[in-house]
């Protein structure tokens, strides 16, 4: 197992490409695409339209792990949720990646942003934003209001972008979302449920000249792992995990 596995109590892998224009629309070209992804990983048989429209192809959600794809009208987006090795993720969206300029008619020109994410998500039952606050800290100039006597911290979910690059295009954002509400604070019941962290490294604007998608993201990737490895994992992944595991 991914070495992930033993932080979060799932954790994913997406990929998802925004584009300037609308994707095509037609019946074949649609189940021609998904018939291909298909043939590659047989075990993705759940084929479906959501109430929105949008297109979906994925595995039982009853095997612990899953892979998903999903056609938008201006977004494409794969994922591995609890994948074996991260390598097996990036081999499924380098599969999709690779046909979409032939089967979508979907061109490096036509690309609004191209993202590489990992997600992360932690099971408990309690004030979500009081222990992200607990296992991260709130700062120097928010604490004071979180040491309140009678105080209660209610949406607490800190997150920063950061500039990789000089023109603006390469960016990585952190994100921490919790799902604690006023009604249980003020009753003082909570249900098990997820917080969730999110790290996507994220290219903006068209690719250049001979860039395929696929190569794109092993530099998102490779962007991503670096960060992850130097700010993120200790900083962020683990001081949640053990909060959790304290209670």
């Amino acid at each position: 197992m991914d070495a992930y596995s033993s932080i979060a109590d799932d954790f994913y892998v997406n990929c998802n490409l925004n584009t300037e224009m609308r994707l095509p629309e037609g019946r074949d070209t649609t189940l021609q695409f998904f018939e291909r992804i298909r043939k590659k990983y047989d075990t993705m048989r759940n084929f479906y339209t959501r109430d929105n429209g949008d297109f979906v192809l994925e595995e039982d959600k009853d095997r612990g792990h899953q892979r998903w794809v999903s056609l938008e009208p201006r977004r494409v987006c794969s994922g591995y949720i609890n994948p074996p090795d991260i390598e097996e993720a990036m081999e499924q969206h380098t599969l999709v990646l690779q046909q979409i300029p032939y089967m979508l008619s979907i061109s490096p020109l036509d690309c609004e942003a191209l993202d590489y994410t990992l997600g992360f998500d932690f099971t408990y039952r309690g004030n979500h934003d009081a222990l992200v606050v607990e296992a991260l800290g709130a700062g120097a100039g928010v604490e004071p209001l979180t040491d309140m006597p009678g105080c209660s911290v209610l949406n607490y979910e800190p997150g920063i972008t950061v500039v990789l690059d000089d023109d603006c295009r390469l960016q990585a954002r952190l994100a921490v979302e919790t799902r604690t509400n006023a009604y249980q604070l003020r009753k003082d019941e909570f249900p098990e449920d997820q917080i969730s962290v999110y790290f996507t490294v994220r290219q903006y604007g068209s690719l250049d000249a001979g860039v395929a998608f696929e190569e794109r993201l092993v530099t998102l990737r490779e962007h991503c792992d670096r960060l992850m490895d130097e700010h993120v994992t200790e900083s962020i992944l683990r001081p949640l995990s053990h909060a959790i595991a304290a209670k």
